[in-house]
């Protein structure tokens, strides 16, 4: 008896020093206030968002009215994502090996660079560069936003990342209003001058954070041994939030992709079509303002399968209406849905991501999300040629389905599964 209470004793003490000294992000001890910290970063990238948000469509505009083909502007708005798509993952592992300061600092300038070089050249190989910086220097920031968002708490994470929805969901309509105004009355070269004042802004803001930055990165150990990919994939959790991630982006450009060839179908004028999307974009909003109070009572995973559930029914139904309000009103609720998962998500990658690899994950995330962007349209705009609009919603309700059958089991599983117990004598 005496023996078994000694080692249940060293084992309640070796426990602890195992979570203290393999934490993924230790929290810095100058951590600044609430203002300084978390509602800091999700203002600084908004800032970046409204430059990637609005340059999709200046960089768009300014190549038709450059003479240029649709064929040429399509590669344009996939250059946007197709090398994030690539680099993500290395962005990740730089973040986790470095720290967040002079990769923020970089991709910030980087996006500044990629939205005045229009403003000064207006050509091709400029709108494709300015694509390629913008696009990559969004990428980086928002990984490390994401990185740093998710130290701290399972509750602080999980109001911080929906703080960060909440941001990109406002910058997301943000920077197609202005840009669209802005060409109508400044030119489509001015507007460019225009949208680098929010990096700009955000470079400022970056400097204010410096300290910060640099003292909340501490070194893992386990972040110097040589690391895979696959690694993360072969953590059952990881797969999990990484395949409904997947699936619940995939349905998000669905139904950007779908709604306005589907509305040119059934006779819809362009400002209709246009009603339908933003009712989808206002729930986004709604819902993320309301998420503080609905993660109280909903764990992240029973969100996602709610909001898989949900969309797939959406889908399902869609093409059988033809009513404007009732467009609107599924619209509606697919905003609702696809836009209360994103927080939980990223908590979700945050707790299972091993010691020293979150950025990592997020840049696995991240690729992902830009894969299916650059595959998604062509993939369906091919089948759509083929079949035709509708069996594009079905498809779509069916890999949600799917997704929910292979995410049951999810929610189960512990954080910092690799922590070891010591064994029993």
């Amino acid at each position: 008896m005496i023996r078994t209470r000694q080692v249940v004793s060293r084992g309640r003490q070796f426990i602890p020093n195992i979570v203290s000294t393999q934490l993924p992000h230790p929290r810095p001890a100058n951590k600044p206030s609430l203002l300084g910290g978390p509602a800091m970063l999700c203002l600084l990238i908004m800032m970046v968002h409204i430059a990637i948000s609005g340059g999709r469509i200046a960089v768009s505009l300014t190549a038709l009215e450059l003479g240029r083909s649709t064929f040429e502007v399509g590669i344009l708005i996939a250059v946007f994502a197709l090398l994030p798509a690539l680099l993500s993952v290395k962005a990740g592992q730089l973040l986790d090996k470095i720290g967040p300061w002079k990769p923020m600092r970089a991709s910030v300038m980087t996006v500044v660079f990629g939205t005045i070089l229009p403003l000064l050249w207006q050509d091709l190989i400029a709108l494709i560069t300015s694509a390629i910086c913008i696009g990559i220097g969004h990428m980086t920031f928002q990984i490390a936003i994401q990185r740093q968002l998710g130290l701290g708490t399972t509750e602080e994470r999980l109001r911080n990342f929906s703080w960060l929805s909440l941001s990109l969901a406002t910058s997301g309509l943000i920077g197609p209003l202005v840009t669209g105004i802005s060409i109508d009355h400044l030119g489509h070269r001015y507007v460019f001058g225009l949208l680098a004042l929010s990096p700009i802004l955000c470079l400022f803001g970056l400097y204010k954070m410096r300290a910060y930055l640099l003292a909340s990165h501490v070194k893992s150990l386990q972040a110097k041994e040589k690391s895979s990919v696959f690694d993360l994939l072969a953590i059952a959790p990881l797969r999990k939030v990484f395949a409904a991630n997947m699936l619940l982006s995939g349905a998000w450009d669905t139904h950007m992709f779908v709604v306005p060839i589907f509305g040119v179908g059934i006779g819809l004028s362009a400002t209709t079509i246009g009603v339908i999307l933003a009712s989808f974009a206002a729930a986004t909003i709604i819902v993320r303002l309301a998420l503080p109070l609905i993660q109280r009572y909903l764990h992240p995973w029973h969100l996602i399968h709610l909001a898989m559930v949900i969309a797939g029914l959406n889908f399902l139904v869609y093409p059988l209406f033809s009513e404007v309000w009732l467009l609107m009103t599924m619209s509606f609720i697919l905003g609702l849905a696809l836009g209360s998962t994103q927080p939980g998500i990223l908590a979700l990658l945050q707790q299972h991501a091993p010691p020293g690899r979150a950025g990592e994950a997020f840049g696995v995330r991240m690729a992902l999300i830009n894969t299916v962007q650059v595959s998604l349209p062509l993939t369906f705009g091919a089948l759509g040629a083929i079949m035709g609009i509708t069996p594009l919603f079905w498809m779509t309700a069916a890999g949600l389905g799917a997704g929910r059958w292979f995410t049951r089991s999810a929610g189960a599983e512990p954080a910092l599964s690799n922590v070891e117990l010591p064994p029993k004598n």
